[in-house]
């Protein structure tokens, strides 16, 4: 449950979300492209108001792109059918200019050469990244990313946080859960430490690891820190 949670996000920013289990960082991101229902308070992205009752929930979701935890690969498409099978239903997109898209945006993740492979024969790393892929053919305007390397293998989660580190350098906005804290701390312009459905504290990165203001914040980094040392 979130309460009185309100941020804003510039166009090309990262804001990574920190905290606890259960502190609400997936349910903010759920509530961002209407997965989860909010009962209070408005949502606007790039000026448009997306928790109005009269909202087009597929528009919106056409917008922003998801990165789930555990991939949502379908697994009787190759990975270049499952990159284009949004633009050509959802987006309208011919066939042959989805297949273009679609190529372009494997190669983008460095997985160009097993286009034609099924979920099965991928390793975890490169499921995650053809989710990647996928929700960047859409030509998202935010990247939502929940946890995406939390169920990977620890030699795999590099290759994941490469692409993602490469978007942010190419100015995509995104909002991200992670516990990868040396990504955070290199990546993000703001972090936001979630405890108990609040904010409770905001700021660049040096601010929180180096001179946090709450001790909860400076508790919960030392132990993220060891965990994942």
């Amino acid at each position: 449950m979130l309460t009185d949670v309100s941020f804003d996000m510039d166009r090309g920013d990262v804001t990574v979300l920190v905290g606890p289990s259960g502190s609400g960082k997936s349910t903010l991101l759920r509530c961002v492209n209407r997965l989860t229902e909010v009962d209070g308070g408005d949502i606007y992205l790039d000026g448009e108001r997306v928790t109005g009752p009269d909202t087009d929930v597929n528009a919106l979701r056409r917008e922003v792109g998801m990165v789930f935890q555990d991939f949502n690969l379908f697994a009787h498409l190759t990975a270049l059918e499952n990159v284009s099978l949004g633009p050509h239903r959802v987006l309208g997109v011919g066939k042959t200019e989805a297949r273009k898209r679609a190529e372009e945006q494997l190669e983008q993740v460095g997985l160009l050469d097993q286009a034609d492979s099924y979920p099965a024969e991928l390793s975890g790393g490169q499921k995650q990244r053809v989710g990647i892929a996928r929700a960047l053919a859409m030509e998202p305007k935010l990247m939502l990313f929940d946890e995406p390397t939390s169920a990977l293998d620890p030699e795999l989660i590099g290759e994941v946080l490469s692409v993602m580190r490469d978007l942010a350098d190419r100015g995509m906005t995104m909002l991200v859960v992670t516990h990868e804290m040396s990504f955070a701390r290199e990546v993000a312009s703001t972090m936001l430490f979630l405890d108990g459905g609040d904010i409770v504290e905001r700021g660049p990165p040096e601010q929180l690891f180096e001179n946090p203001r709450e001790e909860r914040t400076a508790a919960f980094l030392r132990r993220i820190t060891e965990l994942h040392s």
